[in-house]
C-alpha cells in the first residue's frame, strides 16, 4: 500500500489509519480556521479539510510529487452556536452546560487528494448527540477527567462522555473525527484498495 500524507494531529485519526493497516506520514499544517460568513455550517468542514490539504501541499519539498493526502474537520453546532475547542475550563464547563439536557449536531467532513490524477474528493458525514440531563457535580466531574482539552464540543464520545449519551443518530467514528464507512468510500472511488 502506498503511504497516505495525514494532515492532522489527532491521535484518534492515527490510530484508524493504524487499524485499516494504511502506512502514513503526518503532516500538521498551519491554516487559519475561517470560513466565508455565508457558507451553511453543513458545508464548513469541508472547506476547512480542503485548506488543509491545500496547506500541506505547500509544506512538501518543491519538485516532489505529490501523493496520497488525507484531511479532515469536525464541526459541533447547536441552535446557531458553533462549539469549537473550548479555551479554557470555564468554557468548556459553559459548552457542557449548554449542551446537555438536549441535541447537537457533529458534522464531520473528510478530503482525499489524489496526486495522480490532480483531484481532490470529498465527503460530507451529519450526526446527532443528544445529552442527557447534567448536575454540576456531574459537569465538574467530567471537567476534572481532562477529556475537555483539544476537542471540539468540549467532549470525548469515546471516553468517560459516553456515560452522558442517551442517543446518537450516525456513526461513533464520524463523530470521533473521521467517518470509517466514507474514508473506505472515498478510497475505493480514488482506486486505493485495502484488501488486495
Amino acid at each position: 500500500m502506498e503511504p497516505i500524507i495525514l494532515a492532522s494531529s489527532s491521535q484518534r485519526r492515527q490510530e484508524i489509519f493504524k487499524q485499516l493497516g494504511i502506512p502514513y506520514m503526518v503532516v500538521m499544517p498551519e491554516i487559519d480556521e475561517v470560513y466565508p460568513e455565508d457558507l451553511s455550517f453543513e458545508k464548513v468542514p469541508e472547506f476547512l479539510a480542503s485548506k488543509k490539504i491545500k496547506a500541506a501541499m505547500k509544506m512538501l519539498p518543491q519538485g516532489q510529487t505529490v501523493p496520497w493526502i488525507f484531511a479532515a474537520d469536525t464541526l459541533i453546532f447547536k441552535d446557531n452556536k458553533v462549539y469549537g475547542k473550548p479555551e479554557s475550563k470555564e468554557q468548556a464547563i459553559e459548552f457542557l452546560k449548554e449542551l446537555q439536557n438536549g441535541t447537537h449536531t457533529v458534522i464531520t467532513a473528510i478530503a482525499l487528494f489524489n496526486g495522480k490524477i490532480n483531484y481532490l474528493s470529498t465527503r460530507t458525514s451529519v450526526n446527532k448527540v443528544t445529552f442527557t440531563a447534567l448536575s454540576e457535580k456531574e459537569i465538574q466531574w467530567y471537567i476534572e477527567t481532562g477529556e475537555w482539552h483539544g476537542v471540539a464540543g468540549a467532549y470525548r464520545i469515546q471516553g468517560m462522555a459516553s456515560c452522558f449519551i442517551t442517543h446518537i443518530e450516525g456513526t461513533q467514528s464520524s463523530i470521533i473525527g473521521l467517518p470509517i464507512f466514507e474514508f473506505y468510500d472515498i478510497l475505493k472511488e480514488q482506486g486505493y484498495s485495502l484488501i488486495d
